[in-house]
């Protein structure tokens, strides 16, 4: 939203309660409340839809994911909107193993009531002629999931999981936004999935060292396999699922191609991890501090 305002393009965001950057209009609405989104894209070139519900029972999610994804699409069919852009995820793709697997190759499975709704909602998007971003994990300023996630996994399994050899696509805040940002001004935006990672997958290693490294925390110590690991939390079926879940990304290759998004685009994906989280590890310090 910086970047646009930062260019001269108005912008005009739906808030429920956060707050705005100076130089925005705000405009009140909630995608779980259709009527609330009455007349929002009136006067709008570029919908960049970010918003999406995280956890929650299978009716909330669909409430705000697809049936408000469907309601802003109307809206945005009834104001004349050239183009919708939207925040996906590349958790749709849902378990297994993932080498640079390139848009298209791989039939979405979500693994979650939130990932099941959020593909539902894409696919509104997809066939409405729009432009999905699909990242896979992202971290920098503002990140309460990512980050936060792994630390607490940490804490619980502090020894490395297959020797932390697997890679994933990770992305920050920051590159995300320029995709975005240059997305939703470009006169030409060819519609369809787009991968949204840094072009280098990260190992676990690397990325469990950088953040214990630059938060302080004692690296893990030791090896066991998926199994193993599994069996420290508590057992498959009496651990926390979230942790579960995490120790799964940990074990097994989740990293997708994003040539085809950054070839397009001035936009950068910024520099490798280690140096990108160095520049956002202070933010994180703050948030545990407080």
């Amino acid at each position: 939203m910086e970047r646009l305002l930062g260019w001269g393009v108005g912008v005009r965001v739906l808030v429920r309660r956060a707050a705005v950057p100076v130089g925005a209009e705000c405009v009140w609405g909630d995608l779980a409340r259709v009527a609330s989104l009455r007349g929002v894209c009136e006067g709008v070139g570029t919908v960049v839809h970010v918003a999406s519900r995280i956890g929650g029972s299978r009716e909330e999610c669909r409430a705000v994911n697809v049936e408000g994804t469907r309601a802003l699409l109307a809206e945005a069919r009834r104001a004349g909107v050239a183009r919708v852009v939207q925040l996906g995820t590349a958790a749709v793709y849902g378990d297994g193993v993932h080498r640079g697997v390139v848009e298209g190759e791989l039939v979405e499975r979500p693994g979650s009531v939130t990932s099941e709704s959020r593909l539902a909602g894409e696919r509104l998007v997809l066939a409405a002629g729009g432009t999905v971003l699909r990242p896979y994990l992202v971290y920098g300023r503002g990140d309460r999931w990512v980050v936060p996630s792994l630390v607490q996994l940490l804490a619980r399994l502090p020894c490395w999981v297959d020797g932390g050899r697997a890679r994933v696509s990770l992305t920050s805040v920051d590159a995300l936004a320029g995709a975005l940002a240059e997305l939703a001004v470009r006169r030409e935006v060819a519609g369809g999935v787009l991968h949204a990672g840094h072009p280098e997958p990260v190992s676990v290693r690397e990325l469990v060292g950088t953040v214990a490294r630059e938060l302080g925390l004692p690296l893990p110590v030791g090896e066991v396999d998926l199994r193993g690991a599994l069996e420290l939390l508590g057992g498959a079926g009496r651990s926390d699922p979230v942790l579960v879940r995490g120790v799964r990304l940990l074990a097994v290759d989740h990293w997708y191609d994003s040539r085809r998004l950054w070839a397009g685009l001035e936009a950068s994906p910024g520099p490798r991890f280690a140096d990108a989280f160095a520049d956002c590890a202070p933010w994180y310090r703050s948030v545990a501090a407080g």
